[in-house]
């Protein structure tokens, strides 16, 4: 039987002299147009923006929750069929004498740190306490708010929404681009991964749209991201002493302190993505991870460290026992009390987790894909979508874990319930410590957080201009690096100001519902290339014989 050869070329026209040369037009200026419109919207109609951001977040989080629930198990068994399918699993990311181009501790530093790093200091601490005081097993009575008999439910929750789940739209995005753009040659953009299903066509208009949406959910998840950041990076600041100008009378963070904290972040990130990937965005992800092993060690010493390893081991069995109910349940009201409140539960946490991994996905999958080229299909589902959920768990049960264990022994007395999520760890980290070594340690959180801060949204601005150069990893020109920092920069603080973080919130649930349809076409394509692979491989072999 004669199948037809792969798609090995895929022209992408880019312009070839002036402000644009080497980008595509229409890509470029059409997601500088839908970002610049965002930001002016939010800053001239407030009201308005915010008003209409809130009527599609409902309709989206109402009427598309089952799709959330069930495209989001569908990649953990792709990727589960991918490892473990022989013809899959040993192909590389690449020609077959391909060797990885970073190490395996800067490969998984540069892997943690862009896709998810900057979230352990804020919800390792934060998430497992609100579990801990109510998640779907209180709603339903199974179990009792702010009781022992709750506490590896909290795991439960936390490690569902920050593992396996999360790391496998990653993990499928990742794959689907290092696949057709170092083993089949395409360029690496977000178009090249469905070249099975539309083929040349993707040079055109299509192609076009399926990256502009790319890269607005990029900016959309990595702004979520950057809130979150950004609210906490203004509490350490306040906490070391910088000044209580930075917050409102609320304790959160002050219009100035938000504008002070963007500027600083994406000031760095900006220079940083100058650099490139092999200098600023290593030599940073190589930091944060040596200093996150330094504050990690110290919740494992210093901490509740018998609590801790019971919430690691005891939560990952109830957590893994129970996936495969909880990747598949999607709640309905039923016209009752406990179903109206799973329903909101359920929209709060999980549909908006998945929404956000999503939407991150493009920015995290294609530099996952750009880091990864040489390594084998096995090799990247274990270290993408494995090894840093087990660190996502490790960091949630040391650090959650002292937390949890402080309310119940009545050392803070409500002290960490009581504050803004961002400042959990440092109120936790006041109850553990003397104030000078815990001004010390707020100065170590902070710097953290900024180096990944960093990390993620420098890797965020270079994978921006890849797509829009069309997918040309070489060196981009400066001003374009410089509009996209600008670009994420004013998205924040702009949504910020004008909404909080709800804002931000809103509008990433919204972006991310166009991008998980191309995922899941992501994730078609490549089962069809690998399987037709396949089928040459044998009609070759028949043809020797």
């Amino acid at each position: 039987m004669s199948i037809k050869p792969p798609l090995t070329d895929l022209p992408i026209k880019t312009a070839d002299r002036g402000f644009y040369s080497g980008f595509s037009v229409d890509v470029t200026i059409s997601s500088k147009l839908a970002v610049a419109g965002l930001v002016l919207w939010a800053v001239a109609f407030p009201e308005q923006a915010g008003a209409v951001l809130a009527g599609f977040n409902s309709f989206i989080l109402s009427n598309f929750a089952t799709w959330y629930v069930y495209v989001m198990a569908a990649f953990v068994i792709a990727c589960l069929g991918l490892a473990f399918w022989p013809s899959a699993a040993r192909l590389k990311l690449g020609e077959d004498h391909d060797e990885p181009e970073f190490s395996r501790f800067s490969w998984f530093s540069m892997m943690f740190g862009a896709g998810i790093g900057v979230g352990m200091l804020t919800w390792a601490v934060a998430e497992p306490i609100y579990h801990f005081n109510t998640n779907p097993d209180v709603i339903q009575g199974f179990a009792s708010s702010k009781e022992m008999d709750n506490y590896l439910n909290a795991y439960k929750w936390s490690y569902l929404h920050w593992g396996f789940t999360a790391w496998s739209s990653y993990a499928i995005a990742g794959l689907g681009l290092g696949f057709f753009a170092y083993r089949r040659g395409l360029p690496l953009t977000i178009r090249s991964s469905l070249a099975p299903l539309f083929g040349e066509r993707l040079s055109g208009p299509l192609g076009h749209v399926i990256d502009i949406v790319a890269v607005i959910a990029t900016i959309l998840g990595v702004a979520q991201m950057l809130g979150f950041g950004v609210e906490q990076f203004v509490s350490g600041m306040a906490r070391i002493g910088i000044g209580d100008w930075l917050l409102n009378e609320q304790g959160t963070a002050s219009s100035l302190g938000i504008i002070v904290a963007v500027l600083i972040i994406m000031g760095a990130s900006t220079l940083s993505a100058l650099s490139g990937v092999g200098k600023g965005i290593k030599w940073l992800s190589n930091l944060n991870m040596v200093l996150s092993t330094f504050l990690l060690g110290f919740f494992l010493i210093f901490g509740s460290t018998w609590f801790g390893l019971n919430a690691l081991f005891g939560g990952f069995w109830t957590y893994v026992t129970a996936l495969p109910e909880m990747i598949f349940t999607v709640y309905q009201s039923n016209g009752s009390e406990t179903g109206d409140k799973l329903v909101g539960w359920q929209g709060g946490w999980t549909v908006f987790y998945w929404a956000w991994w999503v939407a991150f996905a493009p920015f995290v999958g294609l530099f996952l894909a750009r880091i990864s080229k040489g390594r084998t299909v096995r090799e990247f589902v274990l270290g993408a979508a494995i090894a840093p959920a087990i660190m996502c768990f490790v960091w949630f049960s040391f650090a959650g874990g002292t937390a949890i264990d402080l309310e119940l022994n009545g050392t803070a007395n409500g002290a960490i319930f009581s504050v803004p999520d961002g400042d959990k760890i440092f109120a936790m980290t006041d109850l553990m410590l003397s104030p000078v070594l815990s001004w010390l340690m707020a100065v170590l959180i902070v710097v953290l957080l900024m180096t990944y801060l960093v990390t993620s949204a420098d890797s965020a601005v270079l994978i921006v201009n890849t797509i829009n150069a069309a997918g040309d990893e070489g060196p981009k020109a400066r001003p374009h690096i410089l509009f996209w920092g600008a670009a994420l920069g004013l998205v924040v603080g702009a949504l910020l100001l004008v909404g909080g973080l709800k804002a931000i919130q809103t509008a990433m649930v919204i972006g991310a519902l166009p991008f998980s349809i191309v995922m899941v076409l992501m994730c078609i394509a490549l089962f069809k290339a690998i399987y037709r692979d396949g089928l040459r491989e044998r009609a070759r072999r028949q043809a020797a014989e």
